[in-house]
């Protein structure tokens, strides 16, 4: 079962209460959808995995060991579709304790993680709009040895497992935030 988009967000908002959490979220589910896009799989199904992959990060207190299974499990239990459940257990590598095996997992690890990116560059530009960050920037930002904390460079670059160069992959995620900009408060 994939949820309807508005019980997910019900679901987010009752176990996430950080507003900049919740908007990583949002902007992880623009992007989840836009990597379905181009690859042509379900954007529901992509979308629901970016909107509800941190689901837990409150309650484990982002405790890198429990936070993705433990979200995983709550949506198995609610009988949530397998695929986006799997997704989310792996979407941090160090709590699955294993490597990411399918396209669905490298794009959830890649695709949540530029946002985070994309929100600490656009705090280096005066008017702080996503529209404002270019794919140069953010692909720089990658190069520095503290560009953003939280954000790991490994999970980023699981676009080029999946076949994107990071300079297409930093545009594609641009592009897909800056669709839900005034949703995200960037």
């Amino acid at each position: 079962m994939i949820l309807p988009r508005e019980q997910a967000l019900a679901l987010l908002h009752q176990h996430v209460k950080n507003e900049k959490m919740i908007s990583h979220c949002l902007a992880s589910e623009a992007v989840l959808r836009a990597l379905a896009v181009k690859f042509g799989e379900n954007p529901e199904q992509w979308g629901q995995a970016g909107l509800l992959h941190d689901l837990d990060v409150e309650a484990t207190n982002a405790d890198a060991y429990i936070h993705g299974p433990e979200g995983a499990r709550w949506l198995a239990e609610m009988g949530v579709d397998a695929g986006i459940v799997d997704a989310i257990a792996m979407h941090n590598e160090v709590a699955a304790g294993k490597e990411r095996s399918t396209l669905f997992q490298h794009a959830l690890a890649a695709g949540e993680t530029i946002t985070g990116l994309i929100t600490a560059t656009t705090y280096v530009y005066p008017d702080r709009k996503v529209a404002s960050v270019q794919p140069k920037s953010v692909v720089k930002r990658m190069k520095e040895k503290a560009f953003a904390a939280s954000v790991k460079r490994e999970n980023i670059m699981e676009c080029e497992l999946i076949g994107i160069p990071i300079a297409e992959f930093a545009a594609l995620s641009i592009a897909a935030m800056t669709g839900v900009a005034d949703e995200i408060g960037l």
